[in-house]
């Protein structure tokens, strides 16, 4: 099964209506298009609304979750970098738009230092529009992504908006990909 395939939901499961943000229930028999696979989660068209929904509710839609860069990396002597950090973020996804948050330009500092504790990782990021309505979504994404990393104790995840995001802050494989070059 792959986007842009149509399929059942199996069992109650609580999603996200884009681009607001807030909370649904989608119920047992409805028909939805998968429309994004990515990052661990999914969006569904469910009678032209854009819902998202978590990888741990694959099953509702007939899906398994595709392994993330932090399984099978919690070995204590796994050193925790800003490197290994931006790779489990590629794993996040904006559901309206097919490239990671990395590669659109969304992340502008990324911070990694031992505590007593633990590892404390504080990134700053933006959003491709101020009011999004998916911005506590994508953070607390970002947030659950990195805190999978074992030796991880706090992730600080901070909006920023200044300098605003522009499209000249994506890579050049994400302008490709969005047929922007």
């Amino acid at each position: 099964m792959n986007s842009g395939d149509i399929t059942i939901i199996k069992h109650s499961v609580k999603g996200c209506l884009i681009p607001q943000g807030h909370e649904i229930e989608l119920l047992p028999g409805t028909e939805v298009l998968v429309t994004q696979d990515l990052g661990g989660s999914f969006t569904l068209n469910v009678n032209g609304n854009l819902v998202r929904i978590e990888g741990k509710d694959a099953d509702a839609i007939g899906r398994e979750v595709k392994p993330l860069p932090s399984d099978g990396i919690n070995s204590s002597d796994v050193v925790i970098t800003k490197e290994l950090v931006l790779d489990q973020l590629r794993t996040c996804y904006d559901p309206e738009i097919p490239v990671n948050i990395v590669d659109l330009g969304l992340i502008y500092n990324v911070e990694v230092t031992e505590q007593e504790q633990g590892i404390h990782v504080g990134i700053q990021m933006t959003l491709t529009a101020a009011g999004c309505g998916m911005g506590p979504v994508i953070a607390r994404d970002v947030e659950d992504k990195v805190k999978a990393f074992s030796k991880v104790c706090v992730v600080d995840v901070v909006l920023v908006f200044d300098p605003p995001w522009n499209a000249s802050l994506m890579t050049a494989a994400a302008r490709l990909e969005l047929g922007l070059m």
